[in-house]
């Protein structure tokens, strides 16, 4: 197999379904080996079986990435196994609550920024000293439009993503030039996480009615852009967030 990211070691957190799922198998066919990490194991081994049977090696590392030592413990392992660590993608996200802000209480909001700003720092600051000694390195956080408007409903959850896309330009600026950080920003996408917005068909009207391709996206069509990002397509591209909500933000 020859592709962009032939003999490029990968991390994809949150790859047991969705937009993970598909980038691990996008890095998969563009030749990476992969290391592939979310909570339940099951799921994430059904998914290092599917990127096996594309011809590249594919390892299951269960992880809850909130936590410090599982997060840290998942590159030192990456390394150990696999030598160096070229790219890491800090998909893994949750959001177990849709409505009013101020409705919310503490737990749901520690628990948001536990996953979703506080493990890609630890994972980042981890993989980045592995990557700066190794001579450099890719970092692309999957973040969301919602982190650069907010959103009904999804006011904690935005607010997170809008910590991780500082994270991202704070990261770039610290860690040039050994190590590239990134971000795409996904509006609505397909997958059992925006069940609460989608599954609803008045709030899936109310949602798609300002987006002028007029759909949510599949979560396929994320792929492209975080394989730029991660890939020497994009070696001098740093700091930037793209777009990829079908014109909703425009």
């Amino acid at each position: 197999m020859d592709g962009r990211l032939q003999g490029k070691v990968v991390v994809v957190t949150g790859a047991s379904r969705g937009i993970g799922r598909e980038l691990a198998l996008g890095f998969a066919r563009e030749g990476a080996e992969l290391v592939l990490a979310s909570r339940k194991a099951p799921p994430l081994e059904a998914v290092a079986a599917e990127a096996r049977a594309l011809g590249v090696k594919a390892t299951a590392i269960p992880t809850h990435v909130g936590r410090a030592e599982e997060g840290r413990k998942l590159i030192e392992e990456t390394v150990r196994r696999c030598g160096r660590i070229d790219v890491l993608v800090n998909n893994a996200a949750t959001n177990p609550v849709f409505g009013p802000t101020v409705a919310a209480d503490e737990t749901a909001w520690d628990k948001i920024f536990e996953v979703n700003v506080r493990g890609p720092f630890i994972l980042s600051r981890a993989a980045a000293e592995r990557m700066v000694g190794q001579g450099g390195g890719a970092i692309v956080n999957v973040a969301s439009v919602a982190g650069l408007r907010p959103m009904p409903g999804l006011g904690i959850y935005g607010i997170s993503k809008a910590a991780l896309i500082h994270l991202t330009r704070t990261l770039a600026r610290e860690l040039a030039p050994a190590v590239r950080v990134n971000a795409v920003a996904p509006g609505l996408v397909e997958t059992d996480f925006s069940r609460a917005i989608l599954g609803d068909a008045d709030v899936r009207r109310m949602a798609l009615a300002d987006v002028p391709l007029g759909r949510p996206a599949a979560p396929a069509e994320i792929v492209p852009a975080v394989l730029f990002l991660a890939s020497d397509d994009a070696r001098y591209v740093t700091g930037e967030v793209l777009v990829i909500d079908g014109g909703k933000t425009v």
